[in-house]
């Protein structure tokens, strides 16, 4: 069953349709669920794509991947830090989020590491 995403003239929203087989779609027009309008365009959906972890830590590990990290930058290494744990699904506790979101605002990494206990350091 082909599921199809349109654009509704008739009320400017975003819809998606089911159609049975692909040649109901191909063959079929539709119509807007919302509103009634047959005037609509089809759009580009968003696709997910299932990987395993071993394909997602050679991605992290491609050097072209740090293309754009300025080591110099904590806003761009909290980023890569953010990057990272989300690819791999990770939940960071507390306070690594919280040292990841004072690189994001622009604090150097020598200035959060002054401030950590001294048996974290």
């Amino acid at each position: 069953m082909p599921i199809y995403e349109y654009r509704c003239a008739g009320c400017r929203r975003r819809v998606a349709i089911w159609w049975k087989t692909f040649a109901d779609a191909a063959e079929g027009a539709p119509v807007c669920p919302r509103c009634g309008a047959r005037e609509l365009s089809r759009l580009i959906s968003r696709v997910a794509v299932v990987r395993s972890e071993e394909s997602r830590l050679d991605a992290m590990a491609d050097p072209s991947a740090f293309g754009d990290l300025d080591e110099d930058d904590p806003r761009a290494i909290g980023r890569m830090m953010r990057r990272m744990s989300a690819e791999m699904g990770e939940e960071m506790d507390g306070e690594m989020s919280e040292m990841i979101d004072r690189l994001e605002a622009g604090e150097s990494p020598e200035s959060i590491e002054a401030s950590l206990p001294g048996d974290i350091a």
